[in-house]
């Protein structure tokens, strides 16, 4: 609930005062019973604490519901500026001797106690109770907009960082539009320059490569541009990726795909196994003479999905465990902390018998 409250017209409270009228006078309660507990400590008499206890709340929470009545809907803007607070202080000051009058015939009532009538009533004891009362109002109205300055700066705070966190998507977001758009001519380039060289010497090969392109460009170029797709369209992307490597490379490359029929519909954040398996690649496979394998699987439990690229290559110069990876692998961890925070990560480590595992851990979405 936000400490905010509009100003209304008398006649027409706002939604919500009652809640926070009714939130305010639990801590009327609580110090009106601790006033009762200080005026027994004070004359030395606990045996007459149930009777003060019953006076205390008789006489603090009615005025104070008609000062924090007044203050919700008449002073809502408080932030410590003189006026509304001398304001404020009139109140408390004409509500503290009504509210003493009226608790005390209540009190007398509960008990079938005696008071004197209004002219006797004034002595110096009940000045000094109606000053406490006073007191006692302003200590508690000082708690409240505390609590609700306090409340206040928490939502201001909140909103800040939501407020960063949005921009922070958003950048982040741009940079991975920037990198697509610096990797798709690069790739583009390099395949066309590939299928130069291969209409010459090895049309039927050339024809191979111009298809996977074809599939490669139909599966990535729409769903790098929206927010999220799907483990079926992302696992399709990276066949087609995978078949335009093994044009490059030949029996150099093997690869498979294994993702269960129930995961296909699983909403995930684009181009996300992309870097690891050109990370695979590039300093796995492509370096060892023989070449070597890649898989690309995928499996959900306690409601987590793990997505695996491992590779029978080179391995890893690094220790195991650690985060490791370059510019791909990097932007790949800063998406999945914007995207997720610590719900997700990324790691990499040793593969057995040889070669690297890399594992992606992120909560399960669907369709």
């Amino acid at each position: 609930m936000t400490s905010q409250v509009q100003p209304v017209l008398p006649g027409s409270p706002p939604s919500g005062i009652k809640a926070m009228l009714l939130r305010d006078l639990g801590m009327a309660v609580v110090v009106s019973a601790l006033a009762a507990v200080v005026i027994v400590l004070t004359v030395g008499r606990p045996e007459t604490l149930h009777e003060q206890l019953v006076y205390s709340l008789c006489i603090g929470v009615p005025g104070y519901a008609l000062v924090d009545l007044v203050r919700l809907r008449f002073w809502p803007e408080l932030r410590g500026r003189p006026g509304p607070w001398l304001a404020m202080s009139g109140v408390m000051l004409a509500t503290a001797p009504l509210a003493h009058w009226v608790g005390m015939h209540l009190g007398a009532t509960v008990f079938g106690h005696r008071l004197p009538s209004l002219p006797d009533y004034p002595s110096q004891e009940r000045i000094s109770m109606i000053l406490f009362t006073f007191i006692g109002f302003m200590l508690m109205t000082l708690m409240v907009e505390h609590r609700e300055r306090l409340r206040r700066a928490e939502r201001a705070h909140g909103e800040a960082r939501l407020r960063a966190e949005t921009i922070e998507r958003q950048a982040l977001q741009s940079q991975l539009q920037l990198l697509q758009a610096q990797i798709e001519p690069h790739m583009l380039f390099n395949t066309l320059a590939n299928l130069q060289g291969l209409i010459a010497l090895d049309p039927a090969r050339a024809n191979t490569m111009l298809d996977q392109l074809i599939q490669y460009l139909r599966a990535t170029l729409g769903a790098s541009r929206s927010a999220s797709t799907t483990l079926e369209a992302e696992f399709a992307a990276m066949q087609a990726y995978l078949g335009l490597m093994g044009v490059r490379m030949g029996a150099r490359l093997g690869y498979r795909l294994e993702l269960p029929e129930d995961l296909r519909k699983l909403r995930v954040p684009p181009m996300l196994l992309q870097p690891l398996v050109e990370n695979a690649i590039r300093h796995g496979l492509e370096p060892k003479i023989e070449g070597g394998e890649i898989r690309i699987s995928a499996h959900a439990q306690g409601g987590m999905l793990e997505l695996q690229v491992s590779d029978t290559g080179l391995g890893l110069a690094r220790k195991p465990g650690s985060a490791g990876g370059g510019v791909g692998l990097a932007t790949t961890r800063e998406r999945l902390r914007v995207l997720y925070g610590g719900r997700a990560s990324i790691e990499l480590a040793p593969a057995q018998p040889h070669g690297a595992l890399a594992r992606l851990i992120l909560p399960l979405e669907t369709a």
